[in-house]
């Protein structure tokens, strides 16, 4: 990249998303000339497989930003086992979870050099 082609990055974006949404997602947002790093991660109390995506961008960006991480980065129910109580013998129940979508934090950068 060029002198005259440095990007502009006032804004940083940690997202965590699924990692079936991982790949498609930060395509897209390469696409948009975002500068986009992802990271393995493991996350909440199910323990899944996550893609932390750190985006750096122009704030003007940040509304299509979001709006390709709503895109590309679904929900999903998931059934996982709890035990139930009042059974005389330990039988699983299937319980649904709400699992995936995007959690997006949105940071101000102050001070930006790339070298």
């Amino acid at each position: 990249m060029s002198e005259n082609q440095k990007m502009k990055c006032d804004t940083l974006m940690v997202s965590v998303v699924q990692s079936q949404d991982a790949e498609v997602t930060e395509s897209r947002l390469a696409d948009e000339a975002t500068s986009v790093t992802r990271l393995p991660s493991l996350g909440a109390f199910l323990g899944r497989r996550n893609a932390t995506l750190l985006i750096g961008m122009p704030h003007e960006l940040k509304d299509k930003v979001i709006d390709i991480l709503h895109e590309n980065c679904r929900q999903r129910i998931e059934f996982i086992a709890v035990p139930l109580e009042s059974a005389p013998m330990p039988m699983p129940a299937p319980t649904p979870v709400t699992v995936g979508g995007a959690t997006v934090f949105s940071l101000e950068v102050e001070y930006f050099e790339e070298f």
